[in-house]
């Protein structure tokens, strides 16, 4: 798990290539240490940082991303030209969360669906209003009142 340092955070307006080089250059390493970090080839970092790759495969975004420091959610964001406020979502286990609490940090990343622990499907709304969560403070939606927590199925 990272602790999420705000410098590291892509700015509104910056390319993939500034957005590497910042890091790279904030991080103090070279191009060849970042390449052997990453376990990518240093022409592909060279290549990144002039601007002339746009798209990461998984295996250069995983790299990157742990050379870094950093989710593999940010890369993905500065690629697709998504901003990371629609990347960091309030998502939450109805069956393993206890409201009121911090969530487990997998369930808010943007690619996830399913609870990891139980199988549930995520959600990010009330079930009763449709309401969408805005903070893990509450147990109880502020809108109409009903508890984000469900109760836990019967086996039979």
């Amino acid at each position: 798990m990272y602790t999420l340092d705000p410098k590291k955070v892509p700015q509104p307006d910056e390319t993939l290539d500034s957005y590497i080089r910042r890091l790279r250059k904030d991080a103090q390493i070279s191009q060849q240490h970042l390449a052997t970090m990453a376990g990518i080839h240093l022409q592909s970092v060279g290549k990144l940082e002039r601007g002339k790759t746009t798209k990461l495969n998984q295996k250069t975004k995983t790299g990157l991303a742990r050379a870094l420091s950093i989710p593999t959610e940010y890369l993905e964001a500065i690629c697709s030209g998504q901003p990371i406020a629609e990347i960091e979502n309030y998502k939450f286990c109805p069956q393993c969360w206890t409201p009121g609490t911090e969530p487990d940090s997998a369930w808010t990343l943007y690619r996830a669906k399913y609870c990891l622990l139980c199988g549930s499907k995520l959600r990010n709304h009330c079930t009763s209003c449709g309401e969408t969560l805005t903070s893990f403070k509450h147990k109880f939606c502020p809108h109409c009142g009903t508890s984000y927590q469900e109760k836990p199925k019967k086996r039979k």
